[in-house]
């Protein structure tokens, strides 16, 4: 639908006698249109919805993913450098590291250098759970290619590589 149809579009009376539009899609943005942080956040729904559809047999959402495979490419890092490192609250992090050590994903031992911290690492559960994880996030990917086209994914990834 064009951006004049959306302002011409009809409009059913609310009870107070005000219009309102009666599809989410015949209302206008307006300047929305052109902010890239609307934009991004609207692909970010997008990319969440698909990711826990994708991996819904498996109950694993995006953080977790994220906090697996960082554990996973970093054995023995402690919780204050995950969570720096993916930008996720400390006590947000220690709830989900619960989580996951519930599911005997994720192990925690007491750091030989620092007594206060702990050294995090995947266990055997963990590593093969995170190889299964691993397949399904690429068939997220390629649901994300074959959304918004090979190039542009890779273009996307090229512009975003600045705040990773």
């Amino acid at each position: 639908m064009t951006a004049s149809a959306i302002q011409t579009a009809p409009r059913k009376r609310a009870g107070n006698g005000t219009a309102r539009r009666t599809d989410a899609d015949e209302i206008g943005l307006d300047a929305l249109v052109g902010h890239a942080g609307y934009a991004v956040r609207r692909f970010q729904i997008w990319i969440f919805q698909d990711f826990v559809k994708t991996l819904g047999e498996v109950d694993i959402r995006p953080t977790q993913y994220s906090v697996l495979t960082v554990i996973g490419a970093n054995p023995g890092l402690s919780q204050m450098a995950v969570a720096k490192r993916l930008g996720i609250e400390r006590a947000r992090l220690v709830h989900l590291l619960d989580s996951l050590e519930q599911r005997r994903l994720v192990k925690r031992i007491k750091s030989k250098e620092d007594r206060r911290s702990h050294a995090l690492h995947l266990t055997a559960q963990g590593e093969a759970a995170l190889a299964k994880f691993k397949r399904l996030a690429a068939e997220h990917e390629r649901h994300v290619e074959a959304k918004i086209g090979k190039e542009n994914r890779a273009h996307l990834l090229r512009i975003l590589a600045g705040f990773t």
